[in-house]
């Protein structure tokens, strides 16, 4: 029965051996040449040892049982050449402990005890070599699928940047291109520096970025962002970045760089081989001799032809591949799948750390709101609203603040500055200036009490711009922010996927952050804090919380830089946050969707229920063959299930972690 199923084995390997052979003919990209070769090797080993099995005995009358033996020994070399190699050089080089080693000693063993028994069957040791060696390829092809996805979804580096000159494109390096430079982006091709659109509209395809399926529309004005692929209309774009420093080498930086940090998960897995394999390997010895041993005392037959097959069979079941290979993998997998949503992870550590996040700290401006205030109301007015908003659109244009751009863009027109005169900017209070030659006052109340003037308070939620013309109260202008459109669902989301606590710092007045927080159900708000008063709220809620719980701040400006810093997870957003925060932060959301916050924790708490999963399942199946294999119940084919086959299970159970659209 058991020729059979080894019959049945090779003969699908075989096939399966033949159809990735001829898949890597018809496109090369599918398979290294490593790859090629070892398939080669495979399918070679597994011909010889089908006719091996079929026709042994018959050949064993014309070539005698050395000549067997040596076109077995052929076969065992074929596939287990390089292991033998591996093992070799690990023992020269003091590093002797590792699976290359104990598959080495339990086949050369199993051939060994072959010719002391003289049985004639070497398959044993050829089989247990040719599926760790099938289980081998499995993982170096999964993992090389794994990141060929990864380039695929991230292949977004601009090989060259258009640049006129003479009155024609020229094709120069990215890195060429200096600040301020113009540069033409033609309808299929990528936009390569950061830049500010002057000429022409377009649609842009963002998925490598942001994971957004949609187009993004843009014209003149719009910021835009390396990586996007142009879709339509010529564009010519002004870059406010060199390309070392742009988006797109920030996110290939990122992504590159991610699997140099380590989850406290693969350090175990690290630290548990360097111990585990050097234990087993003694407990191997010693379940070879000392049973007997003991027997001899006794004064009865040693069986040592038994209790060294024994300890062969615990030593292929030892194999610690299925963890040391599939954990890293599950990591890498889940990084990439994130990268492919949008959402860029430093490092498997700040994955690991992520999906223990309870609770969740926002900024405001910029990260639940969109930072761009708007004028909603005039009220009070002794003039008419249109003639109130030209006198602040005048009074604040030399103002680079967003409460002087919403004026401005309120006002719908340009500004000519030539009727603005004796420009006066009081900090913490406001400015006065003459427009047309009459004198305008825009701030708030102390501005007024300043001016000894009476202004009308408002009840609205918002900036309050108090307007005094000719030294008389004109009214008032109410500016707010506009809260972002997946605000409210994020912290709707947060809650439902086990976040304990949800709070809000920021800098405006209480009056406004209480309401934008009610509006989005934050549990609590903290308001009219500086930077240093961000960082020590957050030092007490994180002396606060539970030992195991995570703390994710999560933020966009350069001052929320020192918080992301400090929180155990620092989350920035990174299409239109500073430089400072991505910089600061573990993980980089790409399209500033706060509903991502959500996304990116769901993304890593699979990924750590697979490692859980593969770690359990790995661990459980060699404790159990482990024992068997000892009591003598399992042999050498149910020692290549717990070793290839889990491994094989595990290494697949990991690729999961890549698939998380519709997390």
């Amino acid at each position: 029965m058991q020729e059979w199923i080894v019959d049945g084995l090779l003969i699908l390997v075989i096939l399966l051996a033949t159809y990735f052979l001829g898949k890597g003919v018809t496109n090369k990209r599918s398979l290294t040449k490593k790859q090629r070769k070892m398939l080669v090797r495979i399918w070679a080993a597994s011909i010889l040892l089908l006719i091996g099995q079929l026709l042994g005995e018959k050949m064993e009358q014309y070539i005698g049982s050395v000549g067997l033996f040596l076109y077995y020994l052929i076969d065992y070399l074929v596939i287990g050449s390089d292991i033998l190699i591996k093992a070799w050089k690990g023992i020269r080089n003091h590093q002797v402990f590792d699976e290359s080693f104990l598959m080495a000693i339990a086949t050369v063993g199993a051939f060994a005890l072959a010719i002391y028994e003289q049985s004639g069957d070497y398959t044993e040791a050829i089989a247990v070599m040719l599926f760790y060696q099938i289980g081998e390829w499995f993982q170096s092809y999964a993992v090389g699928k794994s990141r060929r996805n990864i380039s695929e979804l991230m292949d977004i580096r601009p090989d060259y940047a258009n640049v006129e000159k003479g009155g024609k494109l020229e094709k120069v390096d990215p890195d060429e291109v200096a600040i301020g430079s113009i540069i033409t982006v033609l309808p299929g091709e990528k936009v390569a520096i950061d830049g500010i659109v002057i000429e022409g509209n377009s649609s842009l395809n963002t998925s490598a970025l942001t994971g957004e399926s949609l187009p993004r529309d843009v014209q003149v004005n719009d910021e835009i962002i390396s990586g996007c692929i142009n879709l339509s209309g010529v564009l010519k774009i002004q870059t406010t970045k060199e390309f070392g420093e742009s988006t797109v080498s920030k996110i290939l930086d990122l992504v590159e760089n991610a699997s140099s940090r380590k989850s406290h998960s693969e350090n175990f897995i690290s630290k548990f081989a360097r111990i585990y394999t050097p234990v087993v390997c003694i407990a191997a010895i010693l379940l070879a001799f000392l049973p007997p041993l003991f027997s001899l005392l006794l004064q009865m037959a040693p069986q040592w032809e038994v209790w060294v097959y024994r300890a062969l069979t615990f030593l292929v079941i030892s194999c610690p591949c299925a963890l040391v290979i599939s954990i890293p993998l599950t990591f890498f997998a889940g990084i990439g799948g994130a990268s492919n949503a949008g959402v860029l992870v430093k490092g498997s550590n700040y994955l690991e750390t992520l999906s223990k996040t309870k609770i969740v700290v926002f900024d405001k401006t910029g990260t639940l709101t969109q930072g761009v205030f708007e004028v909603i109301g005039v009220h009070h007015g002794t003039i008419s609203d249109e003639q109130l908003i030209e006198y602040a659109a005048y009074a604040e244009s030399s103002s680079s603040h967003p409460i002087s751009k919403s004026l401005q863009k309120a006002y719908g027109k340009t500004v000519d500055r030539t009727r603005v005169s004796d420009v006066q900017e009081i900090s913490g209070n406001g400015v006065i200036a003459k427009v047309d030659g009459i004198q305008v006052a825009a701030g708030n109340e102390k501005l007024m009490t300043r001016l000894g003037i009476k202004a009308i308070p408002c009840h609205h939620v918002g900036t309050i711009i108090h307007m005094a013309v000719n030294g008389e109260y004109a009214g008032h202008i109410v500016i707010s922010d506009v809260i972002k459109a997946n605000a409210k669902k994020a912290i709707q989301g947060l809650r439902a996927c086990g976040i304990k606590k949800s709070v809000m710092l920021t800098g405006d007045a209480g009056k406004v952050a209480q309401q934008v927080g009610k509006q989005l159900g934050i549990d609590e708000v903290y308001s009219e804090l500086l930077p240093g008063d961000k960082v020590q709220k957050v030092e007490q809620l994180l002396k606060n919380k539970a030992e195991k719980e995570k703390l994710a701040f999560v933020g966009d400006g350069i001052n929320d830089a020192p918080v992301l810093g400090r929180a155990d997870i620092g989350i920035a957003m990174g299409a239109m946050g500073s430089d400072a925060a991505i910089e600061a932060a573990d993980v980089v959301l790409m399209d500033d969707d706060p509903l991502k916050i959500v996304k990116a924790i769901k993304i890593s708490r699979k990924c750590l229920r697979i490692v859980y999963q593969n770690i359990i399942f790995a661990i459980g199946v060699k404790v159990i063959c482990l024992l068997l294999g000892a009591v003598g119940i399992a042999n050498m084919w149910l020692a290549i299930f717990a070793d290839v086959g889990v491994m094989i299970l595990a290494v697949l159970n990991a690729i999961r972690a890549l698939f998380v659209k519709n997390i």
